[in-house]
């Protein structure tokens, strides 16, 4: 049952973080791009090294943290599946350049993001 609750409570928190964030960028850049998505899943791809290098190298996270954190918020933030419905909407609406562009930059920016996570949890603490 604690993993349940561990579960929950950082999927609703992610949630929300993940609804709050992409409001707040599509608020800002506007929304002839998915550019909400896309910081949502940065933002994501650096949470998730730096939490999988804090527990793996510095700071002893139990169990339940690690479920909650990584598994609860981490998967509930981010938007592997919103990623793709808006890929989708760039080709439907033709634009191919941006589609890939969507995706080559969801990819590689979000590997260097959590490698940086992993090297900021490394070297920070």
């Amino acid at each position: 049952m604690a993993k349940i609750i561990c579960l929950l409570s950082g999927g609703m928190m992610g949630t929300a973080a993940r609804y709050f964030l992409a409001d707040a960028v599509h608020q800002i850049l506007g929304n002839r791009f998915p550019y909400g998505t896309l910081v949502v899943n940065i933002v994501g791809c650096f949470a998730i090294g730096l939490l999988f290098s804090l527990g793996e190298n510095k700071i002893a996270l139990s169990p339940e943290l690690q479920l909650m954190l990584v598994v609860g918020f981490c998967g509930a933030f981010t938007t592997f599946s919103t990623f793709i419905v808006d890929t989708a909407s760039l080709l439907k609406a033709g634009g191919m350049l941006h589609a890939f562009l969507n995706v080559m930059i969801s990819v590689i920016v979000g590997f260097l993001f959590f490698a940086a996570g992993i090297f900021l949890g490394k070297t920070w603490w």
